[in-house]
């Protein structure tokens, strides 16, 4: 990769991670280490020999490391990535709105939108159990406590339930769209959708979607 050659924190740090690819691939370490295969699958339309150069370049950077039973981990550094990764993924928020038209989307990626929305603690932030219908794997989002995680299947008591494209079923949690307009792009949500107020996201405006 050609360097920029500034004398700045931002063109340094895109000198380590700016190349297309670098820091999705660090996305899907952030999960925890991964082998080739998993992050080849993990990545859809990455090619083969472009992960291995991508893999490469990052560890030489010190970004990645190799584990002795073969797989790929974030080093301590890269793993300081996490805020800078999910504070980009935040600021993205207007664009998740639009289509995904021929993008790819997997399940597994929800879960860092629910990160980058909803990590830390938040002590007016109410309980709450959201089921989430997104393709074929279900996840449910717990709000406990002051804190939101993702628990991978169905819910045997959920408050609310949200079954549709990722699009509007994210748009409604966050509260970008409201209900008729969820509804209108085919999401069938139940529940008392007003309890979504209380999850308060970051970096969103007031929700406009709990209308009952």
């Amino acid at each position: 990769m050609k360097r920029y050659g500034h004398y700045c924190g931002l063109a340094r740090a895109l000198d380590v991670v700016g190349e297309r690819w670098s820091l999705l691939v660090v996305r899907e370490l952030l999960e925890g280490p991964r082998r080739y295969g998993e992050l080849l699958r993990g990545l859809p339309g990455i090619a083969t020999n472009l992960l291995v150069e991508r893999l490469r370049s990052l560890q030489a950077d010190g970004v990645v490391e190799r584990l002795d039973d073969g797989r790929y981990a974030l080093t301590p550094w890269g793993e300081d990535l996490h805020e800078a990764v999910y504070a980009l993924g935040r600021w993205a928020g207007p664009l998740m709105a639009k289509p995904r038209g021929n993008d790819h989307f997997r399940p597994s990626w929800m879960r860092h939108m629910v990160i980058a929305r909803f990590e830390g603690v938040d002590p007016k932030r109410t309980d709450v159990i959201v089921e989430l219908r997104c393709d074929d794997e279900p996840v449910t989002l717990i709000s406990s406590a002051g804190r939101v995680h993702l628990v991978p299947g169905t819910s045997r008591s959920p408050d609310v339930v949200l079954a549709g494209a990722p699009e509007p079923v994210v748009g409604l949690l966050l509260g970008r769209i409201d209900r008729s307009e969820a509804e209108q792009q085919g999401v069938d949500a139940s529940g008392d959708l007003r309890r979504l107020r209380g999850l308060r996201p970051r970096g969103e405006r007031p929700a406009t979607t709990a209308r009952a």
